[in-house]
């Protein structure tokens, strides 16, 4: 079921007939706006709308710190949700965890990205504050034990792994498990903003969701309250354990995760509003026969992106990537969650899949910072010598330029695109060509 929880009339459809609803929505990972004010309203159009709806029972994972300390407006407005859950719907029972180790956590991406980019890191002093992070199994099996436990209703757990330590202390154990040799080096000078902008150069992570998670990481995230090891059948790892599991998910080159936080970045505009001949669209199309099958030449098309690149000119996608990351955008860090399969929602650098037919379309939509809307169409056909392969680029601009931007990159566009549909239609010809040639895969 789909549903908004910024638009409370979306809710009725989608929690009707439920007994049990999870909470896991957080407006931060937009990195727009004020995200408090948009959780505020969320939390009260969901819980009034599951109260309306006979829902029974709410979970809510939000986030740990003292309630009595000067907590972040991040940890403040995660504990301010709840709050508003238990005044506003059926009962609550709420989780509250510090840092999640695991694929899907912003804040563990982060550290992540930290630690294996940088040899020598210069960081601000928020690196010595204790935190208590758990493994995302052990989160899961809160939350899924929590539906066998009645008894659990109306109470709010905190929730952590066997291990405290500072954020120092994660980096460097990461750096250990992974064969990295690191210095880090405390300074007093580096605000939250300016952290925030650094760490966007170096990781795939916005300023705008990186400054708040760095307010976060100033407040002690350390469980004070252990009643949940005792009303749960959960014994939590320790951070090395969750490490390594984290690690075999995320470190594997063709094993599709099953998550990533920027696979869900603003995945609520998905799909995108193509309107394909739609006045005032610009095109630039090329057709391409090909000798091989259509499926082998759709093989190719799929697997651009990530570690394998775009097949041509690949030191100019890299420079547009670096601009947009300069410009604030995301660049090409992303890369892609699979090297084989593809679903519409899936990221791919600085691409969103818009539409997909397995063996026959393929179509992208634009998420770097452009002046306007833009799209990139693979459609595989067959043909009399074998398939035939028409590579289109949509563009809609925004104003006068939106359409300079578009004419002045018309020479750019014209080799970068010509030189990758013959590069698709070559790979595709090659006899026993795999999927993936940058690496061995098991196909």
């Amino acid at each position: 079921m789909r549903g908004d929880a910024l638009d409370a009339a979306s809710l009725t459809a989608a929690l009707a007939g439920v007994e049990v609803a999870y909470y896991l929505i957080h407006s931060m990972i937009s990195g727009r706006g004020d995200f408090a004010k948009s959780d505020r309203t969320a939390a009260m159009n969901f819980a009034q709308a599951a109260r309306t709806a006979g829902v029974r029972r709410l979970i809510y994972l939000g986030g740990l710190g003292d309630p009595s300390a000067r907590l972040s407006p991040h940890l403040r407005s995660r504990q301010e949700v709840g709050e508003i859950l238990r005044q506003q719907g059926p009962p609550v029972t709420e989780f509250r965890a510090a840092m999640i180790i695991g694929s899907g956590s912003a804040s563990f991406e982060m550290i992540r990205y930290l630690t294996e980019r940088l040899p020598f890191m210069i960081a601000p002093k928020w690196v010595a504050t204790r935190c208590q992070p758990i493994a995302i199994s052990d989160v899961l099996a809160y939350l899924i034990q929590t539906l066998e436990r009645p008894n659990t209703s109306g109470k709010t757990y905190e929730i952590g792994g066997s291990d405290i330590l500072t954020y120092r202390d994660l980096m460097l154990g990461y750096a250990k498990m992974r064969g990295l040799r690191r210095a880090i080096v405390v300074v007093p000078f580096f605000t939250p903003r300016l952290s925030s902008y650094w760490i966007h150069l170096v990781t795939p992570v916005p300023a705008g969701i990186a400054r708040p998670l760095i307010e976060g990481l100033r407040s002690e995230t350390v469980v004070r309250d252990h009643i949940a090891l005792h009303d749960f059948a959960v014994q939590p790892i320790g951070f090395a354990s969750a490490l390594r599991q984290a690690l075999d998910r995320n470190q594997s080159e063709f094993q599709e995760r099953e998550s990533t936080w920027f696979d869900a970045y603003d995945v609520i505009s998905m799909p995108g509003n193509f309107q394909g001949l739609s006045q005032g669209m610009l095109i630039d199309r090329r057709e391409v026969d090909c000798a091989a099958s259509a499926q082998a030449l759709f093989d190719v098309a799929q697997s651009l992106g990530g570690q394998r690149g775009w097949l041509y000119a690949d030191w100019l996608w890299e420079i547009r990537g670096l601009i947009d990351t300069l410009s604030g955008g995301i660049g090409l860090r992303r890369g892609r969650r699979s090297a084989t399969r593809l679903h519409v929602g899936d990221a791919i650098d600085f691409w969103r899949v818009d539409a997909f037919e397995p063996g026959r379309l393929l179509r992208l939509r634009a998420e770097m910072k452009l002046p306007g809307r833009a799209w990139l169409e693979f459609l595989v056909q067959p043909h009399p010598t074998g398939s035939q392969l028409r590579l289109t680029a949509f563009f809609e601009p925004r104003g006068l330029f939106g359409y300079i931007y578009w004419y002045a990159l018309g020479p750019v566009h014209n080799a970068v695109f010509g030189g990758m549909t013959q590069a698709i239609v070559r790979t595709a010809q090659r006899p026993h060509e795999p999927v993936w040639h940058g690496k061995l895969e098991q196909l």
